[in-house]
């Protein structure tokens, strides 16, 4: 099944049937779900290369910078949306706008803890 129909988007981006398009809605979901990645990415792949440097609590601390840092670059794309008429938020010209606001969130929240882990990698190994 394709995403824009599971999605409840006809083949040419057009809301089907008893499912409303509302860009706003859905940017608001990828912003949400691409926090939760994003937050599970950092525990899970930049904590673990911390764990191994200083003190027990500089991997609490860094996770809630890091977690707390990205937070405004999300709100950033989900706010563009949110500014949009009930109008202009069903108007499928826009979905090539919400492709690319949408591949942007998604690539920081799992390129991020990545780019991140590496540093630390090279700053550890440095000093």
């Amino acid at each position: 099944m394709r995403k824009g129909i599971a999605a409840g988007m006809g083949s040419e981006g057009r809301a089907l049937p008893g499912h409303a398009l509302d860009w706003r809605k859905r940017m608001s979901d990828t912003v949400a779900y691409s926090l939760l990645v994003y937050t599970s990415l950092q525990i899970f792949v930049t904590l673990r290369t911390l764990e191994g440097s200083a003190g027990s609590m500089l991997p609490m601390i860094a996770l809630v910078v890091l977690v707390a840092g990205v937070i405004p670059m999300f709100r950033h794309f989900e706010r563009r949306w949110e500014a949009l008429s009930d109008l202009e938020a069903s108007d499928p010209a826009l979905r090539s706008d919400f492709r690319r606001d949408q591949l942007a969130t998604w690539s920081v929240a799992i390129g991020l803890p990545f780019l991140l882990a590496a540093v630390f990698r090279l700053l550890v190994s440095l000093f």
